[in-house]
């Protein structure tokens, strides 16, 4: 099948330095470094986790690297195995290669603000932008997810993410599916605009 387009320009691609909010999960991010400067390899993105926010379950990318640095506040993560627990204090760093299962989330009573740094990355931040977007624009459920399957499937194949607990070939076999089916359907075209300087038809 057709993997999704990832080539990307400076001139249409949104570079947004102010703090993005979704309404739904109360999460900011803010994109720092955005990829299209280094052609896709590299991004830095900024995040603001409210207290008890929930993150992201335990995952992992299959091609991507990350590393997660703390700037205030606690940051809890899995790294590496189910019940593998690690509390990141601000100045600290943590390197999640690609393949390495890992989570995160804020137990705290305060907000925590971190940093990912991406490789490769233009993908991922399609993806992140995306699943604002749509929560901006009230298109997602009570946990964030957007509630259209296909958009839901388009995202996660920009994402490069593989929940842990399911079966890597019957994910991936259902995703590329709901993948083809948008494509047939150009479910694509109805999220441009949120990497886009302009909505499609302004």
């Amino acid at each position: 099948m057709t993997s999704p387009d990832f080539s990307t320009s400076e001139e249409t691609f949104l570079n947004k330095p102010e703090p993005i909010v979704n309404p739904v999960t109360g999460d900011r991010m803010t994109i720092l470094h955005p990829s299209h400067q280094n052609h896709g390899a590299y991004a830095k993105i900024c995040f603001d986790l409210p207290p008890g926010g929930k993150g992201s379950p335990l995952h992992y990318h299959t091609s991507m690297d990350e590393t997660f640095t703390v700037l205030k506040g606690c940051l809890e993560m899995e790294v590496g195995r189910k019940g593998h627990r690690r509390s990141l204090q601000a100045g600290e760093s943590l390197q999640v290669p690609a393949l390495m299962h890992h989570s995160f989330c804020n137990t705290s009573n305060d907000w925590v603000t971190f940093t990912t740094e991406n490789r490769p990355a233009a993908g991922f931040e399609r993806f992140l932008r995306g699943l604002y977007g749509l929560a901006i624009d009230g298109k997602v459920n009570a946990e964030g997810m957007p509630t259209n399957l296909l958009q839901l499937a388009v995202l996660l194949k920009y994402s490069d993410t593989v929940p842990v607990g399911l079966s890597p070939i019957l994910f991936n076999s259902v995703i590329n599916t709901l993948v083809w089916v948008a494509q047939l359907l150009n479910v694509e075209r109805s999220l441009l605009k949120y990497w886009h300087h302009n909505k499609l038809g302004a």
